[in-house]
């Protein structure tokens, strides 16, 4: 199989189930957000230790499976057939943002997306998962979500904020405050 198809050459693309639309539709742009915000998080592993590389992999996965079913004609056998993101994966996120919480000082003032590398690709998947937060949000007119999509990547930005503190933290390297 060949990795190019040509069907995308007059601005459509094909969804999980066959509907094209246009690359310019409002689905598009919000799998491709959250492709690309699964990307950084990849980028983020990288260079980041245990247990925050094995955590960025494992959400990976859970990424694919929010971005398929953005991808898919709902209501066909092929949205019947996808994985499924239970509540679990939220309360894990919270579970983990707490254990993280706990081993880091608490926050006094604004920081600087800074430190590390590991924590600099984090900050930058945090800010990637806002705004495929902000267009799942303004999609919502025209294509109803199950409630633990938003959920999931509300929470996901949460995660990445903390596990970006405690990289710099694993690393030696203390917060960077904002310079008012």
């Amino acid at each position: 199989m060949k990795i190019y198809t040509k069907t995308g050459d007059t601005g459509l693309t094909g969804l999980i189930g066959g509907l094209r639309v246009s690359k310019a539709d409002p689905r598009i742009d919000c799998y491709g957000t959250v492709d690309e915000l699964n990307a950084a998080i990849g980028l983020a592993g990288v260079g980041a230790t245990e247990p925050i590389a094995s955590a960025l992999a494992r959400i990976q996965n859970e990424l694919f499976v929010i971005g398929s079913h953005l991808a898919v004609v709902a209501g066909t056998r092929h949205a019947e057939a996808l994985p499924v993101l239970d509540n679990y994966a939220i309360t894990r996120l919270e579970s983990e943002i707490d254990a993280a919480e706990a081993q880091l000082p608490p926050l006094q003032q604004f920081i600087l997306p800074a430190g590390s590398e590991t924590t600099c690709r984090l900050h930058l998947a945090r800010t990637i998962c806002r705004r495929a937060e902000r267009l799942l949000v303004s999609s919502l007119t025209e294509r109803p979500l199950p409630p633990m999509v938003l959920s999931y990547i509300n929470r996901l930005s949460d995660w990445l904020f903390v596990h970006a503190r405690l990289a710099n933290q694993l690393a030696g390297i203390p917060d960077v405050p904002w310079q008012k």
